[in-house]
């Protein structure tokens, strides 16, 4: 490779497909290690780090102007050591720089996160994305580095005072006292959290904020979970419109299914068009869970559609990929939008008359000025009447993009991602259909045998390589939760028994002195109960303590799930709407979660009525009663041999 390439650097050796894109720079990039941070140290220069993911648009804009740029990697290499993280691979290292960017900016970052460091590793200086030179009202990336660098070597005081007290705001964050005294909060902050909703609501365009639009599967899941047990209308019609208004617009993909990552605009019309298994995982879960409610046929076919797209694309043994790029053939978008003529031509040489084609172009809205660059079309629905022989047309238009290069995939097999999906398709196999807790059980096995090895969990594998990197807490709570997910569509006692398993050792691993961490490296990083790019793992961690501990009557492990999330609520009482997750936590810790036991035989032969209780925090358990008791973790409040008076019982409650 290094007789092939003009430049290589010790990316090469690195798993990551992330650190493999750059391997090939100018830039004497270093992974995140001893080596480097020693080289910093021994030679006095600065620490350039830069944090990204293989499938960032802004990423690759970034590595093509400034780090093939020969230029900016001879400022690199004579002043700096240039040290390349894969955010996905080290989500710790990237939430603890986020915060400090946050710290810093006062506004939320994002990737590529470019941070200047000094020897000692303090920081002093964070962006985001940069230009090479000074464009777009942004400072270039080659000014920067020469005035920074000028600045270290000629004023050392002034550098080293900014990043102590750099250092001191984030060790003062870092080391906020979490409260050990119990917040007296109750039902009511649920009707707080719809009214924090809505006064965030676009009620013109449907979904939550502006642009950019992202989709806050969480924030729509707790608000069908508040309908469920307050009957909160508004919050019904808030989730089911933005669900709806996804489904029909451009960040939904209308011709192959699946969700991409967000929507640029505020009309939902035009995506970015990376799509994260993450995203669709927790999609999946929302609208599984809206269509219990609403039996809204379109969620059901948004389901099918994004299961299917998911597993054609991502699927490689039983386990997924973890993202899909924004770009094809460098180009964003290229492989997704359409072409009005070429598309007319397309449907006509199909079969269809000028019409007939014009009527499937006009219900996509697919129009000759289009709604992309170089009058590129992406597709959504025009509100229009289905029109005649749209799956066949449908059909044409996905040839018609098949004739392009399909966007880079990462081959990362991720145990959090991979849970999050697996959650997702039990989810869709509880009200949906029963065949894909099929499915989902391959997965999870498969997840099981290329990262749960001799004991031991890990975070993320290539195919066909030894994983690495040790599980973190993401992992574990993700996991867990799919395992519990497990054990309840078949009963299978050895889901719940390694859940119980994975469960002590999370909070052996994560939890120290009253605080949850992210890792249990060296890099220490606190977990929030904060919901960023998806889901708080410490969030699902507790809930999957809450229910662990009813389904194993531990009243001790139950207390101390109590207490863990009783020390946090003094964040969720202010923002409710930033800590959704939590809040739904909150809500199952408030009413209690039931549990309906009887005989494994009883609960198989009785899916339907039980996946239909409409108090959302209702778990069964296999058990050798004949009769159905419903129990909360301290005592049973129904029993009876009519299973429907026992869910009375707890509809009452």
């Amino acid at each position: 490779m290094a007789q092939v390439h003009a430049y290589t650097n010790k990316l090469l050796h690195e798993d990551s497909p992330y650190l493999q894109q750059h391997a090939h720079n100018p830039v004497n990039w270093y992974p995140w290690s001893d080596e480097a941070f020693a080289k910093a140290k021994k030679e006095h220069k600065l620490i350039f780090l830069s944090i990204g993911y293989s499938t960032c648009h802004w990423c690759h804009v970034m590595e093509r102007e400034s780090f093939e740029n020969e230029a900016v990697a001879k400022l690199l290499n004579k002043d700096y050591v240039s040290i390349k993280v894969d955010r996905e691979e080290y989500p710790h290292i990237d939430r603890h720089y986020q915060d400090v960017f946050m710290l810093m900016h006062r506004r939320g970052g994002g990737w590529p996160l470019t941070i200047v460091m000094t020897p000692e590793r303090k920081v002093f200086y964070s962006a985001t994305y940069l230009p090479p030179d000074n464009r777009y009202g942004r400072a270039g990336l080659m000014g920067m580095l020469q005035v920074l660098d000028d600045a270290f070597k000629n004023k050392p005081d002034d550098v080293a005072k900014s990043a102590t007290s750099i250092e001191t705001a984030i060790k003062r964050y870092e080391s906020e006292e979490q409260t050990t005294t119990p917040i007296a909060l109750d039902l009511s902050i649920a009707d707080t959290f719809v009214q924090s909703i809505q006064s965030q609501y676009d009620n013109k365009f449907k979904g939550i904020g502006t642009s950019p639009k992202f989709p806050h599967a969480t924030t729509l899941d707790t608000l069908l979970d508040i309908y469920r047990i307050t009957h909160n209308k508004q919050a019904l019609t808030m989730a089911t419109e933005a669900l709806t208004a996804m489904r029909r617009g451009g960040i939904y993909d209308q011709i192959e299914g699946g969700f991409y990552r967000y929507s640029v605009d505020e009309m939902w019309m035009i995506p970015h068009f990376e799509k994260m298994l993450y995203t669709n995982a927790e999609l999946l879960q929302t609208y599984a869970n809206a269509y219990a409610i609403t039996k809204d046929e379109d969620f059901k076919t948004v389901i099918k559609e994004t299961i299917e797209n998911i597993s054609e694309r991502f699927e490689k043994e039983g386990v997924y990929y973890s993202a899909s790029d924004a770009d094809s053939d460098g180009k964003e978008g290229k492989y997704f939008v359409f072409d009005y003529k070429q598309s007319l031509k397309d449907l006509i040489d199909g079969g269809f008359t000028k019409e007939d084609a014009k009527a499937i172009l006009t219900y996509y809205s697919i129009y000759p000025e289009g709604n992309f660059e170089h009058k590129q079309t992406n597709p959504y629905l025009s509100g229009l009447d289905t029109p005649k022989n749209l799956a066949k047309g449908k059909k044409i238009l996905r040839a018609n993009r098949a004739k392009k290069n399909y966007a880079f995939i990462d081959h990362k097999i991720q145990t959090s991602w991979n849970s999050l999906f697996i959650s997702g398709l039990f989810q869709a196999g509880k009200y949906v259909e029963q065949s894909y807790n099929t499915k989902a059980k391959v997965s999870l096995k498969s997840v099981l045998k290329h990262l749960y090895i001799d004991g031991e969990l890990y975070h993320q594998v290539i195919l066909g390589k030894k994983p690495k990197v040790k599980g973190y807490l993401e992992d574990y709570a993700f996991l867990i939760a799919a395992l519990l997910q497990s054990y309840e569509a078949s009963y299978d006692n050895h889901d719940l028994e390694l859940a119980k398993t994975l469960s002590d050792k999370a909070v052996m691993k994560f939890y120290q002195n009253g605080t949850w961490y992210m890792s249990d490296d060296a890099f220490k990083a606190k977990a929030s109960l904060y919901d960023a790019s998806y889901r708080s793992a410490l969030a699902v961690m507790l809930e999957n303590l809450f229910k662990i501990d009813i389904l194993s009557d531990n009243l001790k492990l139950h207390d101390f799930a109590q207490k863990a999330l009783k020390s946090q609520l003094h964040d969720v009482n202010n923002a409710p709407s930033q800590f959704p997750y939590a809040l739904k936590v909150y809500l199952q810790s408030l009413l209690s979660n039931v549990v309906i036991k009887t005989t494994k035989e009883n609960l198989l032969a009785h899916k339907k009525a039980l996946n239909a209780i409409k108090y959302p925090y209702t778990l069964t358990k296999a058990t050798k009663d004949k009769k159905f008791l419903a129990c909360k973790i301290d005592s049973c409040f129904a029993i009876d041999k009519n299973l429907s008076k026992v869910i009375k019982k707890i509809e009452e409650r």
